[in-house]
């Protein structure tokens, strides 16, 4: 499953907006409200399955449940 839906089927009742931006030269840089959640070109490598969904449950914090849950 990608990042995108992963966030979506988990935060959609938080989640107002969503738009992915294609980059150049493989950049894959996940922000939340002008905060950098996730950069391939810091870490060097794809984000791991769910690591993007982890990332945003941590920002988002332990308050925001998730979907259905």
């Amino acid at each position: 499953m990608s990042a995108t839906a992963e966030l979506l089927s988990n935060y959609q009742h938080v989640i107002s907006e969503l738009r992915v931006v294609m980059g150049s030269k493989g950049i894959f840089d996940v922000e939340v409200d002008d905060h950098l959640l996730y950069s391939k070109e810091q870490t060097g490598r794809h984000a791991r399955p769910g690591e993007v969904l982890e990332l945003f449950a941590e920002l988002v914090g332990p308050d925001v449940p998730r979907y259905g849950a």
